[in-house]
């Protein structure tokens, strides 16, 4: 692809962000070989086409051809990304007021990986997001391939879909087709989470940015249902949510535990797997006894376990007790909030992750 022609075809609203945003993308074409320029090309290819997909919702919604749940969806989604710049304090800007229909479920699938004896993740460094823990594909197979190459080189990996993103701010984000199945109010937490993004981001540092996303999506989806007269989310769907997370993170650190000791590899590789089946015997045990047989997780759980499975969430989740303790101490002021966080995300890392520890 002739990246300099998108410049010409882009229009005048986003020439300016599109420039920006490849301009570093070339050079890296340039310094990195083959094997990245293809990598890239392919990333560049998958955003150019989620650009042009993108319509106004209000355009949307006005087309008589849109199913009456589209439109629906679409106009909760409105109400909700209003609610999210006035009463959460995230961006104003033109981002989840457009749609894109992107014609499969996800829009991405991001790749994650572990060595096969450490829960430490293979990162990818990015010349705007800076060093994450996954790499994107916008085609299923292209991802599936990296995985199976990843896999032979004796990693762990897991695949999983992805139905939003955010891009920082360089483009405007519309709302996409693989978000508006999930139901109204998971369509209006995904429109928080990547506003929050948006609104601050530190590169290189994974866990802190997702956890801050993470908090924002939950405390603002308790004030949105309470803004609209509904009940706050059941007590019993939140603890069976948090007593997974918990019986995933302890089977984390006894994980660590295991690869830092004594054994040798082989018997490392015996006790990944007695953990492996240890979290899913304490799962079906808190499942039958106190959730009445719920099965929302089974799927997860059953299928194949690996560290890469693993990772996301200390990733997603790690650093949310400190983000609320952090909203408590400003007593919900989000403007304040924002600035603590942002005096946190300049800290150096070691001295940041040691201030979210004491507000844990």
């Amino acid at each position: 692809m002739d990246l300099f022609v998108l410049f010409k075809r882009s229009g005048p609203g986003p020439l300016d962000r599109l420039f920006r945003a490849l301009v570093p993308l070339l050079g890296a074409f340039l310094l990195n070989g083959c094997s990245t320029l293809g990598y890239y090309g392919q990333l560049a290819e998958g955003q150019w086409q989620l650009l042009r997909a993108r319509q106004p919702v209000d355009t949307v919604i006005a087309d008589p051809a849109s199913s009456p749940m589209l439109r629906a969806r679409l106009a909760h989604a409105e109400d909700a990304r209003v609610f999210a710049s006035e009463q959460l304090k995230l961006p104003d800007n033109r981002s989840y007021r457009l749609y894109a229909d992107l014609h499969r479920p996800y829009v991405v699938w991001n790749v994650f990986a572990t060595p096969e004896l450490s829960l430490q993740p293979v990162t990818h460094c990015f010349p705007i997001a800076g060093c994450v823990a996954y790499r994107g594909y916008y085609r299923q197979g292209a991802a599936r391939g990296a995985a199976a190459l990843m896999r032979e080189q004796g990693l762990d990996v897991y695949v999983s879909g992805v139905e939003a993103y955010s891009t920082l701010g360089w483009f405007d984000d519309p709302i996409l087709s693989s978000m508006v199945g999930w139901g109204d109010e998971r369509l209006a937490t995904l429109i928080f989470h990547e506003l929050a993004h948006q609104r601050f981001y530190v590169q290189d540092d994974t866990e802190f940015n997702e956890s801050f996303a993470t908090f924002v999506e939950q405390e603002g989806t308790r004030q949105w249902r309470a803004a609209r007269g509904l009940a706050a989310i059941g007590t019993d769907q939140l603890q069976q949510s948090d007593q997974f997370i918990r019986l995933v993170l302890a089977s984390r650190e006894r994980l660590q535990a295991i690869y830092a000791g004594p054994l040798d590899d082989a018997h490392k590789r015996v006790a990944k797997q007695a953990e492996f089946e240890r979290l899913r015997s304490e799962y079906k045990q808190v499942r039958d006894s106190q959730w009445k047989g719920d099965k929302r997780y089974d799927a997860w759980i059953y299928s194949p376990l690996s560290n890469a499975k693993l990772l996301p969430f200390g990733l997603y989740d790690q650093w949310v007790p400190a983000f609320s303790a952090l909203f408590r101490e400003v007593n919900g002021d989000w403007s304040q909030f924002y600035l603590r966080v942002e005096q946190l995300g300049r800290l150096p890392a070691a001295d940041r992750k040691a201030a979210l520890q004491r507000l844990i």
